[in-house]
């Protein structure tokens, strides 16, 4: 194995790991919420807070890893009917778009952090650029998922995923 592999595996594997305990910890700050106001008649005012952030934050982990997976919804009549290098062309614009897109929103996603800095979330008295933040981070490992995706095709990250009945 590669020292790309294992990077590649590491870090994703990483961020698999913060994704799933984000999850869960927008689920029991969202049970927590529900058992204080319909139980104990006395809701919480960061619960609601603490779940959004969270699910922002678990959101946007999540996109990277669909990325690294090729999970994400793609159109693919054009790319069935291609064949050979006329396929690696459009794989590589598509790509190259991609990129560039998600390039544009981690450098977004970093101004907004700085023009938020010093607004607070409510209930929580912590600084909102901390859930801002989670834009560039998250547009930011999909830029090098998608970069990680095209430069090893070979990869068992880089198959293309199984599709499912809903797919078609």
């Amino acid at each position: 194995m590669t020292l790309i592999h294992r990077i590649d595996k590491t870090l994703f594997g990483f961020v698999s790991i913060v994704a799933q305990a984000l999850l869960w910890l927008a689920i029991a700050a969202g049970f927590f919420q529900v058992i204080s106001r319909f139980v104990l008649h006395s809701p919480l005012d960061w619960s609601e807070v603490l779940t959004r952030s969270a699910i922002i934050w678990a959101v946007m982990l999540g996109v990277a890893l669909a990325f690294r997976q090729g999970s994400m919804i793609a159109v693919e009549f054009l790319r069935e009917k291609l064949q050979g290098t006329a396929k690696r062309v459009l794989e590589g614009l598509v790509t190259l778009i991609c990129l560039g897109f998600l390039v544009f929103l981690t450098w977004i996603g970093g101004q907004m952090v700085y023009r938020v800095r010093f607004q607070s979330l409510a209930g929580l008295e912590v600084s909102i650029s901390w859930v801002y933040l989670a834009i560039p981070v998250g547009a930011g490992l999909a830029a090098i998922a998608l970069l990680l995706r095209w430069l090893t095709p070979d990869a068992p990250e880089s198959q293309a995923p199984v599709r499912n009945d809903a797919q078609g």
